[in-house]
C-alpha cells in the first residue's frame, strides 16, 4: 500500500468533510452570530463532542485499534473478529446506560461547562443537550467501525462519514428554522435535530461496509451474551490500555472545559467565536494530522507487533517530515491571513464586524500551535503501536498545566481576552509534540533520518517567502469592505491562496526539495 496515496484520499475526503462543515458554520454564523443561543447551542454540543473524542475516538480507539490489528497481523482473521463482537457488545450496553445518564446529567453538565451563562441562556443549553445526547452512543460505535475499517485499510468511508453529519445540520438549518420561527418556537433548535439526524446517518453508512469484508459485529442482547463478552481476554486488555489513555485524553478534554468556563464569563459571543475558529484551525488539523494518525496507526501497531524496528521508525520519520512540509505552511496562513479568511468565510448577515475581530484573533491564536497540534497526530499513535498509554497520558498533564499557566497570564496579566485561550492551547500543544517525539527519540524508538536540517531550512524558506506575499495581501485589500461584492472577494480569496501555494512549492522545487520522495512511501 502506498502510504501517500492513501493519506491523499483520506484527507481529500476529509476536506471534503471540512468544506461543508465550513458551509454549516457559515450558515449558522449568517442566522444566529455570535448570540446567545448561538453560545447555548455550542455549549450543547460541545457536550456530546467532548465524550465522544474522551471515549470514543479518545482512549477507546486508542487502545482499541492497535490491539485489533496486532491481533490480526499475529492470529488471523477469526479471532478478530471474535474480538469484535466482544467489544461492540460490552460498548453496546455501555453506551444504553451512558446516554441516559448523560439525559438525567444535563443541567450539571451545562454547567461544568459554562456556569456564566445567564439563566435562559443556560436552560436553552440544557434542553439542547438532553436531545443531543444520543449523539454519543452513535458516534462511539461508529468509532469501532472506523477502527475496523482502518485496519482492512478500508479509509474512505471512516473519512466521509463526518459529511454526512454537516449535510443534515444544513437542510436543518434551511429547513427548520425558518418553521420553527413561524411557530414561535426558539429557532436554533432546528440545529439540534439536524445533529441527531446526522448521528443516526453516520452510523448506518457503517453497517455495509463492515458486512462486505465480513466485520459487520454480532451484539449480545442478553445477559449472558454480555457476561461471556465481559470476560473476553481482548475486552480485559482493552479496558486496561484504557484507564491510562482516558487520563490522558481526560487531560485535553478537560482544558477544553476550562476554557469554556472561561469564554463563558468574557461576554456574549466569546464561546461562539472559539468555536469559529477552531473550526478554520481544523482544516490543517484534521486534513494532515487526523490523516496521517489514521493510516500510520494501524502500520505501526503491526510494525511494532511483527519486530520491524527499521519499519517503524521509518515510517514515524516520515510522518514527522509530512507534517513539517504542510503544517509550518498552514500555521503561517492563519497567522498572517487570518482577517482575510475569516471575513470571507463568516462576515455575513448577523456575523458583524466586531464578531470578525474577535474571531480573527483566536484563529491567531491556534495558528501558532498548528504544528504541534498536527505533530501529536503523528508521535502520539507511536506510543500506542507499543501499548504504551501512560506516556502521552503524562506528557498530556504537562501540557493542561501549561495551558492553565499560559491562559492566567495572558488573561490576568496581558488582558488578551478570547485571543489568550486559542493561544494557550496551541503553545502548549507545541510543547506536547516536542516532548512526545523527545520522548521517542530518548527510548531508542526513532531514528531521525539524514538531511533534516536541511530539509528544515528549505520549508522556513519557503515559508518565508509565501508568508510575505500572505502579509501584502491582507494588508493591501480591505477584505471587510470588499465583502458588498461576496463574488468578487470569494475569487480574490482563491487567487490569494493559489497564488501563495505555488510561490510555497515553486521555492520548495528552486531550494532542491524532491517532493516525490514522500508520494513513494509504502
Amino acid at each position: 500500500m502506498n502510504l501517500f496515496k492513501a493519506v491523499f484520499s483520506v484527507s481529500a475526503l476529509t476536506l471534503l468533510s471540512r468544506i461543508t462543515g465550513l458551509v454549516r458554520e457559515q450558515i449558522g454564523a449568517a442566522l444566529f452570530g455570535t448570540s446567545a443561543m448561538m453560545d447555548a447551542f455550542q455549549i450543547a454540543f460541545r457536550i456530546p463532542n467532548l465524550l465522544r473524542r474522551l471515549f470514543a475516538e479518545g482512549a477507546f480507539s486508542q487502545a482499541f485499534v492497535p490491539l485489533l490489528a496486532a491481533t490480526r497481523a499475529t492470529e488471523g482473521d477469526a479471532a478478530t473478529r471474535d474480538l469484535v463482537d466482544a467489544v461492540a457488545t460490552v460498548l453496546a450496553w455501555a453506551l444504553v446506560v451512558t446516554c441516559a445518564l448523560g439525559i438525567l446529567a444535563a443541567p450539571g453538565l451545562v454547567w461544568l461547562l459554562a456556569s456564566g451563562f445567564t439563566p435562559e441562556t443556560e436552560a436553552a443549553a440544557t434542553a439542547m443537550t438532553r436531545w443531543m445526547f444520543p449523539y454519543i452512543g452513535c458516534m462511539s460505535l461508529v468509532a469501532l467501525a472506523s477502527g475496523v475499517l482502518n485496519t482492512w485499510k478500508r479509509f474512505a468511508i471512516p473519512a466521509f462519514t463526518p459529511v454526512l453529519l454537516n449535510l443534515s445540520v444544513i437542510a436543518a438549518a434551511l429547513l427548520g428554522v425558518p418553521v420553527l420561527r413561524r411557530h414561535g418556537i426558539e429557532p436554533v433548535f432546528a440545529l439540534t435535530l439536524g445533529v441527531m439526524v446526522g448521528g443516526v446517518l453516520q452510523l448506518a453508512l457503517q453497517v455495509p461496509a463492515l458486512a462486505r469484508i465480513g466485520m459487520l459485529p454480532r451484539l449480545g442482547v442478553t445477559v449472558g451474551r454480555l457476561r461471556a463478552a465481559w470476560h473476553h481476554p481482548g475486552v480485559r486488555r482493552i479496558l486496561a490500555k484504557m484507564a491510562p489513555a482516558l487520563v490522558g485524553v481526560s487531560v485535553a478534554q478537560l482544558s477544553l472545559m476550562i476554557n469554556s468556563q472561561i469564554a463563558s464569563y468574557l461576554g456574549v459571543g466569546a464561546v461562539s467565536s472559539l468555536v469559529y475558529a477552531d473550526r478554520l484551525m481544523e482544516l490543517p488539523t484534521a486534513l494532515l494530522g487526523v490523516a496521517l494518525g489514521v493510516v500510520l496507526t494501524p502500520q505501526l501497531s503491526a510494525a511494532k507487533a511483527q519486530g520491524d524496528q527499521a519499519a517503524y521508525s521509518g515510517l514515524l520519520d516520515w510522518g514527522l517530515r509530512l507534517v513539517l512540509l504542510l503544517a509550518l505552511p498552514c500555521a503561517v496562513a492563519l497567522l498572517l491571513f487570518a482577517e482575510p479568511m475569516v471575513a470571507v468565510l463568516f462576515h455575513r448577515g448577523a456575523f458583524d464586524a466586531r464578531a470578525v475581530h474577535t474571531t480573527t484573533l483566536a484563529v491567531m491564536g491556534y495558528g501558532a500551535g498548528v504544528i504541534g497540534l498536527v505533530g501529536v497526530k503523528v508521535a502520539a499513535p507511536a506510543y500506542f503501536a507499543q501499548q504504551d498509554m501512560a506516556t502521552p497520558m503524562r506528557v498530556a498533564i504537562v501540557a493542561l498545566v501549561l495551558t492553565q499557566l499560559m491562559n492566567a497570564a495572558f488573561i490576568l496579566g496581558a488582558g488578551m481576552g478570547v485571543a489568550a485561550l486559542a493561544l494557550s492551547i496551541g503553545l502548549a500543544a507545541n510543547a506536547n509534540a516536542v516532548l512526545l517525539i523527545a520522548g521517542l527519540k530518548r527510548r531508542g524508538s526513532y531514528t531521525p533520518g539524514a538531511g533534516w536540517a536541511g530539509f528544515a531550512l528549505r520549508v522556513l524558506l519557503g515559508c518565508a517567502v509565501m508568508g510575505g506575499w500572505m502579509w501584502l495581501l491582507a494588508q493591501r485589500i480591505d477584505w471587510l469592505a470588499l465583502g458588498r461584492h461576496e463574488a468578487l472577494r470569494a475569487g480574490a480569496m482563491a487567487a490569494a491562496l493559489g497564488s501563495s501555494a505555488l510561490i510555497y512549492f515553486g521555492v520548495l522545487r528552486l531550494a532542491g526539495v524532491n517532493l516525490r520522495n514522500f508520494m513513494r512511501k509504502s
